[in-house]
């Protein structure tokens, strides 16, 4: 009988998993709230909707450039000890946001708490964690702990609409801030396990450092992932950030505005699990391809439909459609670098990730500013969307024809 392979997974390392899920989900209900109160914002300080736009896209930008580095003091000292710093700045974020008299606060809650202090711990440095614990289902285990954001989409929008509605967005902002310490501390401790040395699998080389990826200089390979995932997440934000704005444009209330984007982040979260286990089966650059095939799909439909009815299925087609993409470029980086670069080669793609969901925040803004319509943003978006097939798909062809040189097996080969 054959011997099975040796492996680091554990039941501690889906607990591993399961709370840095929690974690993700808590930390980005904040800039929810003003992504539900968009509108009310602008009107209270009689800004155009950009700016309320670009305090979102903050938030991103500050995750992005922060999860560098926190990614980096998290292999060194524990990602329990950098999760904790960032529960403590996302609920002063809150605090200090719903007491904002002007666009720089607003901005400094945003870009500096709630991202670059605060989100900036959560994905990067936990997804890098999380795959540390799993070997063989190591797509599931990153679907599970990156469909945070997700879980946290699908429950907060409805939850922060009703209480923006009731007793306005500096309250439920202010209040949310303490929820989220109160929540968010007492998890960070079940975080505090370092993860298991990987055991040596008979007939499996681990990337080394100096390796050729894909036949190209790794470093190359990193900086065309980075473009390719701005193209994305262009896309991805427009109806994140403005499918609300756009239901109220369209006579749709902004209450079921909160539902489509509920729907359209529980679908993405179901959706997920299904994409990590086709990751599993066809590796990681296949994933991302298929995914923003399906997303280009789903946005295009934006631009033509209109109706109640239609938005809500098309909002949950769309979360099916672009769920498993960005957790793809997590096992793309396990699959092709050494793992002890995986922190901070993670981080800095996240950081594009984040630009590119910063500037698909801000540009909806602006094109409806331009425009007084929401579908020239959604086509500019199909475009960006566009640009990561181009850069995706020639690097999937470049894994498909190993003589160009490729040093470094994918796993799906």
């Amino acid at each position: 009988m054959k011997e099975a392979a040796p492996s680091v997974e554990s039941p501690l390392g889906w607990q591993i998993a399961t709370v840095s899920m929690l974690l993700m989900a808590i930390a980005f209900g904040g800039p929810y709230i003003t992504i539900v109160s968009l509108k009310i914002i602008a009107a209270e300080f009689d800004w155009p909707r950009s700016v309320p736009s670009f305090a979102s896209a903050a938030t991103y930008i500050g995750a992005g450039i922060g999860g560098i580095a926190m990614g980096w003091f998290a292999d060194r000292i524990g990602v329990h000890w950098i999760a904790l710093v960032g529960a403590v700045m996302i609920g002063l974020g809150a605090i200090v946001a719903s007491s904002s008299q002007g666009m720089t606060q607003l901005y400094f809650a945003h870009g500096i708490l709630f991202g670059l202090l605060g989100n900036a711990t959560t994905f990067a440095p936990l997804i890098a964690n999380t795959t540390r614990w799993f070997d063989k289902r190591r797509g599931v285990a990153v679907a599970l702990a990156g469909s945070g954001q997700s879980v946290g989409g699908f429950i907060w929008p409805p939850v922060l609409s009703y209480a923006v509605e009731t007793w306005g967005w500096r309250q439920t902002m202010f209040w949310w801030g303490f929820l989220a310490i109160a929540t968010m501390v007492p998890l960070c401790f079940l975080l505090r396990h370092r993860p298991p040395v990987s055991p040596v699998r008979p007939g499996v080389r681990e990337p080394q450092k100096g390796d050729r990826v894909l036949g190209l200089n790794g470093n190359l390979v990193l900086f065309l992932l980075c473009l390719a995932i701005v193209g994305c997440c262009v896309a991805m934000a427009m109806p994140l950030t403005h499918i609300v704005a756009y239901c109220t444009d369209i006579g749709i209330p902004a209450a079921r505005g909160a539902e489509m984007l509920s729907l359209l982040l529980g679908s993405a979260f179901l959706s997920r699990l299904y994409w990590g286990k086709l990751s599993d089966r066809v590796g990681g650059l296949k994933t991302i391809l298929y995914g923003a095939a399906a997303q280009a799909i789903a946005l295009a439909f934006y631009i033509v439909i209109d109706g109640m009815i239609p938005l809500y299925i098309l909002s949950i087609a769309y979360g099916l459609a672009f769920g498993g993409i960005v957790p793809a470029y997590s096992l793309v980086v396990r699959e092709v670098f050494p793992a002890s670069e995986a922190g901070w080669r993670m981080g800095a793609i996240y950081l594009f990730g984040t630009l590119g969901m910063a500037g698909g925040a801000w540009i909806g803004g602006v094109v409806f500013d331009i425009a007084l319509d929401y579908r020239p943003a959604f086509l500019v978006g199909v475009l960006f969307n566009l640009s990561n097939i181009a850069i995706i798909g020639w690097l999937v062809w470049r894994h498909q024809h190993p003589q160009h040189g490729m040093r470094v097996a994918v796993q799906g080969a």
